[in-house]
């Protein structure tokens, strides 16, 4: 501990601090100065002031570029890292604005504390090359979810989800940290780079094999893929909206980079094949069949709903099984395709979700039947739904359109022979199959007349402005992909992936 240069560390791990910062600065405003004030008003402080604190490490990662390498990769930040940071830190601000018109609790400064240390153990995540650290921000992470998950006391459902997501949580933890301990043992190493230096030439042992299922197992919760998804459409249908929305965006985009990390970084040698009649035991062939599972099931099962978030669960779980191919694909291309599609689709899952929200409050619900004749009762809103369902679709020329082609040509590209040109295929045919259900909402918003005498919908002024902020993202990163794309494959090119 002695050679930590403690200067470095604090300049490095800068934008957590300041995250950290607000957290307990909103504890201390809403709980020591807003106490008595409407509801309403404590909500659009609060948000304000988790907006700066997001805000703020946005300006330090833009303005003061810092790169280095802690403690053994306990803490690595290069450009890939900043990156995705600044991804979380957008996604954990917009929150913040669609929650300043819920009204499900009282306890104001703590969901907003609960979002920012959250956003904390995410920034932590993504710029850990440690398991040690890994394990360590993936459990801050989890548990701030965990509790926003079944924030709304009033909410059996609230209840029903946070404990169901606490439960499975902790068994996929269990699973993984047993499996990085028989990592650990294999290898006498928590950096990743010594893992896989380790493991260079050995071959794939049973006990490897077992530490690697281990490891998937956990990671596989974490980002919802069959057959480990079984809490998610209980989650995002029972939780808060802004919860389910942060969870099904910001966590997404931490839990795939890490998982991208840990595969191509920490198991090299051991990826295997999934080709088609030439398959060999490795982590590739295990995600190949991970990703079969999650986009069958995700896409047919989504058919079948009739509640939106329900149906926004599975729908997130297709798109986990098509996130795996540029995981599989275990390149440069691969990684920027997935770090291009992950933000996408956060960006675009937010959305819909902050739709979701402004429904549920004036209508009681968020069933498909709640969406009839949405474009005559608030035409603004309903565009801005089209656009997000359109956009996981697949449509062009929106973001989620792009995402797709990209990653299934670095898929495509990285596997000799077109050897996983058959999951491919599988992903394009699922993907057609989910503009089937995309299409019954968009039926209820635009052909479906609404109900006699139902009043005009108003969307809030917060809520307005992120929802017109995230679909002229989805637009704009459709037509101009290298808005983004660009600085991505740079920061992957300069990051030794």
């Amino acid at each position: 501990m002695n050679g930590i240069d403690y200067g470095q560390l604090l300049r490095l791990a800068a934008p957590e601090l300041i995250l950290a910062l607000g957290a307990l600065a909103v504890l201390a405003i809403d709980l020591g100065i807003m106490r008595g004030e409407p509801l309403f008003q404590r909500r659009l402080i609060a948000a304000s002031v988790t907006c700066l604190a997001c805000a703020a490490p946005l300006m330090w990662i833009a303005n003061i570029p810092q790169a280095g390498n802690l403690m053994h990769g306990m803490l690595v930040v290069d450009p890939l890292t900043r990156l995705a940071q600044q991804a979380i830190l957008v996604l954990a601000g917009l929150t913040a604005l669609l929650t300043v018109d819920s009204e499900f609790t009282d306890h104001v400064g703590e969901y907003f504390a609960l979002i920012l240390l959250a956003t904390v153990g995410m920034m932590f995540l993504v710029s850990a090359e440690d398991i040690l650290m890994i394990f360590v921000a993936l459990e801050l992470t989890s548990l701030s979810l965990y509790i926003l998950a079944a924030f709304n006391k009033q909410s059996l459902p609230s209840a029903e989800a946070g404990l169901k997501y606490f439960l499975f949580g902790g068994m996929a933890a269990a699973f993984m940290l047993f499996g990085l301990s028989l990592v650990y043992g294999l290898t006498g190493a928590t950096n990743l780079r010594e893992i896989a230096a380790a493991l260079k030439g050995t071959g794939l042992d049973p006990l490897l094999s077992v530490a690697l299922v281990m490891t998937l197992i956990g990671f596989g919760f974490k980002v919802a893929v069959a057959p480990f998804h079984l809490w998610a459409p209980d989650a995002y249908q029972g939780a808060p909206t802004p919860s389910a929305a942060f969870i099904a965006s910001g966590s997404k985009v931490a839990s795939f980079v890490v998982l991208a990390r840990v595969m191509i970084t920490g198991f090299a040698g051991a990826e295997g094949s999934g080709s088609w009649m030439n398959y060999q035991p490795g982590w590739i062939p295990v995600l190949a069949a991970l990703s079969v599972a999650s986009v069958c099931l995700g896409n047919l099962a989504a058919i079948a709903q009739s509640e939106v978030k329900r149906l926004l669960a599975y729908s997130a779980i297709g798109h986990a099984g098509y996130a795996l191919l540029g995981v599989m694909a275990g390149n440069g291309q691969g990684v920027s395709s997935l770090i291009y599609y992950v933000v996408t689709y956060a960006l675009t899952t937010l959305g819909a979700f902050g739709v979701v929200a402004v429904v549920e409050r004036a209508t009681g619900g968020s069933k498909l039947t709640d969406f009839a004749g949405l474009s005559r009762r608030a035409p603004a809103l309903s565009f801005c739904l089209m656009i997000f369902m359109l956009s996981l679709a697949g449509i062009p020329p929106l973001a989620g359109f792009f995402g797709k082609f990209y990653l299934f040509t670095a898929a495509l590209g990285a596997i000799k022979d077109l050897g996983l040109i058959w999951l491919v295929i599988l992903a394009i045919a699922m993907s057609a199959v989910s503009l089937f259900y995309y299409l019954q909402v968009l039926k209820q918003v635009y052909v479906i007349s609404p109900p006699p005498n139902c009043a005009p919908i108003r969307t809030p002024i917060a809520s307005a402005i992120a929802l017109g902020l995230l679909a002229i993202a989805v637009i704009a990163l459709g037509c101009a992909p290298d808005l983004i794309l660009g600085p991505i494959t740079e920061a992957v090119q300069a990051s030794r992936w």
